[in-house]
């Protein structure tokens, strides 16, 4: 969309911040969906402030040059309405997830390359809380009620058998709301939650949020059988039976 060599800017900031204004507003589509900025005077020598801004063939699939600390260029996706939408397979249902590409770039990357996997041995949801008496349908937390347990969550992990996992370094995410998914510390396990967990403050990167018409079956999951444990003195409720869990891309219309 941009040629680099012709357009210059100071920051990754504002390369970014360029290829959002090739949106149609907050939640419209975008001309633009990734961007990638030369930004480190001494490596990148007469290309310093190039922004070069694209649009993938498919942007849950986009073209990798290359990653790693002696790459000289910083890059990332804009999803816009529709776009970045990748699905949770279970027995259970299909969820539907919108990605955050913008406060969890680590965290969506990792997705990404579990899309290419043949299989997810060993991901699976083996916990499960429901909101109980503490929260309410819309998942706001009711008047004098604690905080827990049921902890109004749903957790699993994506360490699928025959993968490497790496820790996701902590990201600058929003608060836990009903329909976050959200890493348990660096991963690999992972919770989505039932309500707003405002008392969590930023404590968890939060790299995705499940489409409301979707939490049926995330309420589904919570209400099936568990066995009491007790973890770090913490009580908790571990599934009878683990949900096997896939993480799949949409299938692109013709």
């Amino acid at each position: 969309m941009k040629w680099g060599s012709d357009f210059k800017l100071n920051s990754s900031e504002e390369c970014c911040r360029a290829c959002k204004e090739m949106c149609e507003g907050d939640n419209g589509p975008c001309l633009c969906d990734s961007w990638v900025f030369c930004g480190n005077k001494q490596d990148c020598g007469s290309r310093f402030g190039e922004c070069w801004l694209k649009k993938q063939k498919d942007a849950l699939d986009p073209d990798w040059r290359d990653s790693g600390d002696k790459v000289i260029w910083t890059s990332g996706l804009v999803f816009g309405k529709g776009e970045g939408i990748i699905k949770l397979k279970t027995e259970h249902g299909i969820v539907n997830v919108k990605l955050f590409p913008d406060c969890a770039p680590h965290s969506v990357y990792f997705i990404l390359e579990l899309l290419s996997l043949q299989h997810c041995a060993g991901c699976q949801f083996y916990r499960a809380e429901s909101r109980g008496n503490s929260w309410d349908l819309q998942g706001n937390h009711i008047e004098h009620a604690p905080y827990g347990p049921p902890y109004a969550l749903i957790q699993g992990t994506v360490d699928a058998y025959g993968t490497v996992f790496k820790d996701i370094p902590q990201e600058a995410c929003p608060t836990i709301r009903r329909g976050s998914i959200a890493w348990v510390g660096s991963g690999p396990d992972f919770f989505i939650s039932l309500a707003n967990h405002h008392e969590w403050k930023k404590a968890y990167t939060v790299f995705g949020q499940v489409l409301p018409e979707d939490m049926e079956i995330v309420e589904k999951i919570s209400q099936l059988p568990t066995i009491p444990d007790v973890w770090s003195n913490v009580k908790v409720a571990v599934l009878e039976r683990p949900v096997p869990l896939r993480f799949i891309r949409m299938r692109k219309s013709p």
